[in-house]
């Protein structure tokens, strides 16, 4: 290489080619790390440099280099790659390494109106020199480079036009710290603010893309995930298209349940009109969900809810498949599929199921959420009743168009509703849960809107969060982790704004909450225990409790501070009844775990003093935020050690936590021989989860003769997941790629 030649500095200035300079930081990067090599990327860089070159070129050569080096042998060129991209990225937002004084920073990004000028307003000079003084910018260095290139592209604030980068993750997580607890007293806000930091920056808690990208900035909106309801007139799908139109421009994941609009033929004004069904409506919606950019953050995305007894099911279940014309094909949405044990049992005995249109069998609809007893009263009364409209359809053949279809798209789901309102927080005779979201973890009561201004309708909001089970060290950790999340997430629900009144009336009626987890995939390989073999069950019941247990403990206390949500009444935990008391029994006959905590004096607790949030837990698929702590996503196995993620900055890849220590102990995705030990872990989790589960069935066509996967297998986990309580089922993947999923939950919203 020609020492002599000149480069071209990020400040325009040239200088001559100075090598040592880029060994420093490549050597200063590989400090402390194993099997890496700092000449073997300086070699695959294969830097061709020509006169003129320009620093920031040659940065972004090395650090791909070290990026294309990542392998399960030597996983610890992803922290190799990351540290360069740090270096690269703060000499981008700050033209030096070191970030400069947490005030000074802060002050600049309010006057050019990327902070939220509260900022400036709520805290003094004195205050942010404390929060300086606890920042520790050496956390950078901890992040793999999958996670470097996620923040880079989704999180830190930036001119998603030029490129430009204006802050470095630690102020991200100190800042949403600062906001959140802002509104606390002055004499405890600051020990909150550090425990917070300290916790969401050593990855202890994992926040959802809404709260990373957007809490510091003027943005006010993010709650993940947005559950809107529609009703069968006309300015109700009108007030739902424009509800969903606004929460897709603020970055939200939507669910939008369509089940109660009438069928194909129905009579409007007493017959004066032929009604055009379902699937006009439905391209309505999909027209909202797709009419707003997301930032560059995320695009819209939505899941339409309806019940498998739709006189229209036929066509509504084939809206996604590749065969068909437009004008019968709804594509850019996915599905929810709504059953309860009736139809189960209509299957399991070889029966048939009768179609109804809602709007010809007064009661059933409404009933069909709130009271099963009633709706198998009222459904068998309408079979009977000749002078209604319906179509009769054997059980087999209906379960088996839905399981067909959902093989084929990997991406029409199952709502369980009766599960969702047995074991569920709520009242259902008061508020009873219609729909799930987008990633089907979200269970919580709506009313449809009668206008956009309706204040008598229900949008619900669920404002999420995880704990990273890979970091902690015991269950006992998550007693004061349970109290910083449902502080900062509780302040989130009143700190935020409200583009649609109804969502502004339900989140302040009812401040539900859902916290997750990550990296259970990895907790279990630490753990010495698999997901197939029943060795995980009693760990995860251990886990599940403890996690539920100490978020009513921090919520009960919240209560206290603060007073209970203003609906709480219309919750069962006003009446005394807990999540233990009414899960699915069946689940005694795989795990009879004892419960450890003390139930019965939270019990008491709880009824004298209230909850301040509705709901606490739902497990969400975290795709993004896993990557950003390093974490295995959600609850999920990991399909291989290296997981390859294309961005548009090109292919991710990042090694499972510990990979060389417990790679023994992972059990891969597609060498789980079926999906019975999940499922019976989900079932496990689900009697602790207060809202419901992002659970996936997973097939590999090469375990079956032909290779295809056979119809009763299918419906047998089916028919599993509802035995032992599971509320919902995600996505369906097939090994062959034909149902391989990369998660767009909100293109990152219940990914979290």
């Amino acid at each position: 290489m020609n020492k002599n030649l000149i480069v071209t500095k990020r400040n325009g200035g040239q200088e001559p080619l100075d090598l040592d300079k880029i060994h420093q930081v490549v050597d200063w990067a590989a400090e402390g790390l194993t099997n890496v090599s700092v000449s073997e990327v300086e070699l695959k860089a294969h830097l061709q440099f020509n006169d003129g070159i320009k620093t920031s070129d040659i940065h972004e050569t090395i650090i791909k280099s070290a990026a294309d080096l990542i392998s399960e042998t030597c996983p610890d060129y992803q922290y190799l790659a990351a540290r360069l991209n740090i270096f690269h990225l703060r000499k981008k937002a700050f033209g030096q390494f070191e970030p400069p004084h947490l005030y000074a920073h802060v002050a600049k990004m309010v006057e050019k109106n990327l902070y939220d000028s509260s900022l400036m307003k709520d805290f003094t000079e004195a205050e942010y020199n404390q929060m300086n003084d606890f920042i520790d910018h050496r956390r950078d260095l901890n992040f793999s480079y999958a996670a470097v290139k996620q923040l880079e592209g989704k999180y830190l604030v930036q001119n998603r036009v030029t490129g430009d980068v204006f802050e470095s993750p630690q102020f991200l997580y100190v800042l949403i710290g600062a906001c959140l607890f802002a509104s606390y007293p002055a004499d405890t806000r600051m020990d909150y603010i550090r425990r917070f930091y300290d916790a969401s920056s050593n990855f202890k808690i994992s926040l959802p893309t809404p709260i990373m990208a957007g809490v510091r900035t003027p943005t006010r909106q993010f709650s993940s995930c947005v559950l809107i309801e529609s009703g069968d007139s006309l300015d109700s799908i009108s007030a739902t298209t424009a509800a969903v139109t606004r929460y897709v421009s603020q970055r939200a994941g939507i669910g939008i349940n369509a089940g109660r609009i009438r069928a194909l033929g129905s009579n409007i004004r007493g017959g004066d009109a032929f009604h055009t069904g379902c699937i006009p409506f439905y391209k309505l919606f999909q027209a909202a969900v797709k009419s707003c950019s997301q930032g560059g953050v995320r695009g819209g995305a939505a899941t339409v809810f309806y019940p498998l007894w739709h006189l229209e099911v036929e066509s509504l279940l084939v809206l996604k498949n590749n065969r068909g014309v437009e004008e019968n094909r709804v594509r850019h949405m996915d599905y929810g599929v709504q059953f309860n044990k009736l139809m189960y049992q209509r299957l399991v005995e070889g029966g048939n199921i009768t179609l109804f249109s809602p709007s010809d069998v007064p009661g059933l609809y409404d009933a069909f959420f709130e009271d099963q007893t009633v709706f198998e009263a009222l459904y068998k009364k309408y079979e009977q009743d000749l002078n209604i409209r319906k179509k009769s359809i054997k059980a087999a053949d209906l379960f088996s168009m839905f399981m067909q279809e959902r093989a084929s798209t990997g991406r029409i789901y199952v709502q369980n509703v009766d599960h969702c309102n047995t074991h569920s927080p709520f009242d259902p005779s008061v508020a009873p849960i219609r729909q799930s979201n987008l990633c089907l973890e979200i269970a919580l009561p709506t009313k449809p809107l009668k206008h956009l201004h309706d204040e008598e309708g229900e949008i619900a909001l669920c404002t999420l969060a995880a704990f990273n089970l890979g970091a902690i060290d015991a269950l006992d950790d998550l007693e004061e982790l349970s109290d910083l999340i449902v502080r900062a997430l509780d302040s989130l629900l009143s700190y935020q704004n409200y583009p649609v009144k109804a969502a502004e009336k339900g989140s302040m009626d009812r401040r539900t909450l859902g916290v997750g987890v990550i990296n259970y995939a990895y907790y279990l390989a630490k753990n010495g225990m698999k997901y197939s073999d029943g060795s995980a069950n009693k760990l995860t019941h251990q886990t599940f409790e403890a996690i539920q247990y100490y978020l009513l403990k921090a919520s009960n206390q919240l209560s206290r501070e603060f007073g209970p949500c203003r609906e709480f009444k219309q919750t069962r935990y006003a009446q005394g009844i807990l999540p233990i008391d009414n899960y699915k029994k069946d689940l005694d006959n795989i795990c009879n775990e004892p419960l450890l905590l003390d139930w019965e004096t939270l019990r008491k607790d709880i009824q004298k003093d209230g909850l301040r949030n509705s709901t606490l837990t739902a497990l969400m698929p975290s795709e993004t935020s896993s990557q950003i702590s390093n974490a295995t996503n959600g609850i999920e196995p990991p399909r291989g050690f290296v997981s390859v993620k294309a961005s548009k900055d090109g292919i991710l890849k990042q090694v499972v936590p510990e990979y060389l220590k417990y790679k023994n102990n992972y059990e891969l995705l597609w060498n789980i021989p079926d999906n019975n030990g999940y499922l019976h872990l989900v079932g496990i989790m689900q009697k602790f989860v207060d809202q419901a589960i992002s659970a996936n069935t997973n097939y590999d066509p090469n375990k079956f003769n032909d290779r295809r996967v056979p119809m009763k297998v299918l419906l047998k986990d089916l028919m599993t997941a509802y035995k032992y309580g599971v509320k919902t089922l995600y996505y369906h993947n097939t090994r062959d790629g034909a149902g391989e999923q990369e998660d767009d939950c909100a293109g990152g919203a219940c990914k979290i």
